[in-house]
């Protein structure tokens, strides 16, 4: 029986580990028609080590409007075509997911390929909730949509994984803790690689810590959800509304937002906490 289309495979290369590559990864990527990669000089080395020799074409962000349908034509005519990303699984924070959507439009089967994924491996490594749970991958470049999508997820339970650069976690790292308050925190980097760390702790001790090292490596950030009303005020049950505004402040907070923060956490109004802070120090 032949069939009338191709197939679309989205596959999973490793992170880090060139042993995470599965049986299945590998005879795939033997038998496909063309293999579209996210960077055809980073996949070609990859497939020269596991001796796989099937034609590269480009597919990624730059290109994706003009590439997809051309792939989504061969598809149609009979080809099958494996979709990859520079490690990973495709689709989880690229373009992987506008061709299988294309795709799937047109009566197309696609097919996952299993494999490595930096966000799981991190999740269930970091000790913190797994029962519910969200990926929100690379924050937005600009300030204010960073701001509401933070601000959106402020007070829901369940925990949530976030992507970051060496050189943008820092700054990442205060933009959650301004959102998030004093929340339970992992940053794990170079997963399945030589020098995979965890660094485990709060949002607070996590910025403390890459003050102290310079962050390198690619960075996977699992942060705790809102915690029930109970559980946050058991944490500042020994603090007052302006000891742990001084105590922000003292962890590099400037006053305006560990006032916010204290405001946001102990349900009090902000005016409220401005005004106590105020009568203390005028004492």
């Amino acid at each position: 029986m032949t069939r009338e289309y191709g197939r679309l495979f989205l596959c999973a290369t490793p992170i880090g580990n060139l042993e995470d590559m599965t049986y299945r990864a590998v005879r795939t990527l033997k038998e496909v028609t063309v293999i579209a990669a996210e960077d055809t000089r980073h996949t070609r080395k990859l497939l020269s080590h596991f001796d796989i020799h099937t034609p590269l074409v480009s597919y990624h962000e730059h290109n994706k409007e003009q590439r997809g349908p051309e792939l989504v034509a061969r598809l149609l005519n009979g080809e099958d075509i494996a979709a990859v990303s520079d490690a990973g699984m495709p689709g989880i924070s690229d373009p992987g997911v506008d061709l299988a959507r294309l795709a799937i439009e047109q009566g197309i089967l696609v097919i996952p390929v299993p494999g490595a994924n930096a966000a799981l491996s991190a999740l269930v490594c970091s000790g913190l909730d797994t029962t519910a749970f969200t990926f929100l991958g690379f924050l937005p470049k600009t300030k204010k949509k960073r701001q509401e999508l933070l601000g959106r997820w402020a007070a829901h339970s369940c925990t949530m994984v976030f992507y970051e650069s060496p050189h943008r976690l820092m700054a990442t790292l205060a933009e959650l803790q301004a959102a998030f308050g004093s929340r339970r925190a992992v940053a794990a980097r170079e997963l399945t690689k030589k020098f995979e760390e965890f660094v485990r702790g709060d949002l607070q001790s996590l910025v403390e810590y890459f003050t102290q090292q310079s962050p390198r490596g690619e960075f996977t950030l699992v942060v705790e959800g809102c915690p029930a009303t109970g559980e946050t005020e058991s944490r500042q049950e020994n603090l007052s509304p302006v000891s742990y505004v001084e105590q922000l402040i003292r962890s590099g907070k400037n006053k305006k937002d560990a006032i916010r923060l204290v405001a946001s956490e102990l349900g009090l109004p902000k005016r409220e906490v401005y005004q106590a802070v105020i009568e203390l120090k005028d004492h």
